[in-house]
């Protein structure tokens, strides 16, 4: 027999010329598209580093702190990033549509936006970013990179329950500058001796001009929360979702009812005696109402321009109006507007036109907007004449009557 052909020898009789044309073939392809894949990966590169950047352009006026690197120019206008900051704000224009299973609250809901028809919202015109529930990822191309990096939040929302907290977070995340972390930390009430370079890991990556938020609504109501944040940083800036305190409290039961039926009737543990009116303020549905008393304690630690209080109210009403005033507080400029919201009449709340990858309306879950339990209304009126001192001494130390005893 024969010994075989080296390696790379010209084809024998046993082997058809056709097939070593056919593998020569083959190789020739695959070295063409190989060629062609570094070709495009190298011009694309070259695009993220020195290509030209156009700004979003933004509804309202520019409310922006000065270094923030908000682009010059006028709405709907092209507007040039110093060439420093080209690549990073480039990176962080295209997001990243995936989005992650809900994270779990601490009152036991979850977390989600659930999609609707496009028929409850009209048309959903528009344009901007959108919001997601998962925290979206700055870019594909930022993640390739490993562009940004993880901080300490600049922003919390420390309150109050059943104020609306969730709504702000995620009407805030429609903003291209805010990265929040998608799930309650519960780092300075329950976590805290696990330190703060837990806490940092727990944030998204941000990039250059970003800032980075969270949400816990139990710091308000947490003692030693207010020397905690100002431990770590004094420049913390903190909002506070605010509701009348009659309305919230009977939420705060509507939520807990949905879990334990089994529970008394809100007039028994409202009261400790109702023949007497007493109101047991022990009651934790109660006690997160009283806003002047916990606000003192934060009043020890952070002066009073460092608190922006919404009225959760409002936010309903006119979430625009309500999310200017959260991006002036935040030196944002003004890009979240009427033009991403509609109303829902079957939920009773505000809702975003679009979610960041979706065209599609997007509403907070379902366990938003749920039906009240009918309360007698002497019960009502006997908890407003209780919470009308509080409410008063409130208005006067945030310097905003927020219209909760007309």
């Amino acid at each position: 027999m024969a010994p075989p052909a080296p390696a790379g020898a010209h084809p024998t009789s046993a082997e058809p010329l056709s097939r070593s044309i056919f593998r020569k073939f083959l190789l020739m392809l695959c070295s063409l598209l190989t060629s062609l894949y570094v070709f495009y990966c190298l011009a694309e590169r070259c695009q993220t580093l020195s290509g030209p950047v156009v700004g979003r352009s933004g509804g309202g006026k520019e409310a922006g702190a000065s270094g923030r690197g908000v682009p010059a120019g006028g709405p709907g206008e092209p507007a040039a990033w110093p060439a420093a900051a080209r690549g990073k704000r480039l990176l962080q224009v295209q997001p990243w549509p995936r989005r992650r299973p809900p994270a779990p609250r601490e009152d036991g809901e979850v977390a989600a936006w659930e999609e609707e028809p496009p028929g409850l919202a009209g048309s959903p015109g528009g344009s901007g970013a959108g919001s997601s529930v998962a925290e979206t990822p700055p870019g594909t191309l930022a993640l390739l990179l490993d562009e940004g990096s993880k901080q300490l939040p600049q922003a919390i929302i420390i309150g109050v329950k059943k104020g609306g907290t969730r709504a702000l977070l995620e009407f805030l995340r429609v903003h291209p500058d805010v990265r929040a972390v998608g799930a309650e930390p519960h780092f300075f009430d329950r976590s805290y001796d696990k330190g703060l370079a837990w806490y940092r890991d727990l944030m998204p990556r941000t990039l250059e001009g970003q800032i980075t938020m969270e949400k816990t609504p139990s710091y308000f109501v947490t003692r030693e929360a207010p020397a905690r944040i100002s431990a770590m940083s004094k420049d913390t800036k903190l909002l506070v979702v605010v509701r009348d305190p009659v309305t919230r409290a009977v939420s705060d039961y509507t939520q807990t009812l949905s879990k334990r039926p089994d529970i008394p009737s809100f007039e028994s543990l409202a009261f400790r005696n109702r023949t007497a009116g007493l109101v047991d303020r022990a009651w934790s549905a109660i006690q997160i109402g009283l806003y002047a008393e916990h606000l003192e304690r934060w009043l020890r630690h952070f002066p009073a321009r460092q608190l922006l209080f919404v009225s959760g109210e409002r936010l309903v009403r006119d979430p625009a109006g309500e999310l200017g005033r959260v991006q002036d507080f935040l030196g944002l400029k003004r890009i979240i507007s009427d033009k991403h919201f509609y109303f829902n009449q079957t939920k009773g709340f505000p809702c975003l036109k679009k979610a960041e990858g979706s065209g599609r309306p997007h509403c907070l879950g379902k366990t938003k907007g749920r039906p009240h339990p009918e309360i007698d209304g002497q019960v009502l009126r006997r908890l407003r004449d209780f919470y009308r001192p509080f409410n008063r001494k409130f208005y006067q130390m945030t310097g905003h009557d927020f219209g909760w005893d007309g």
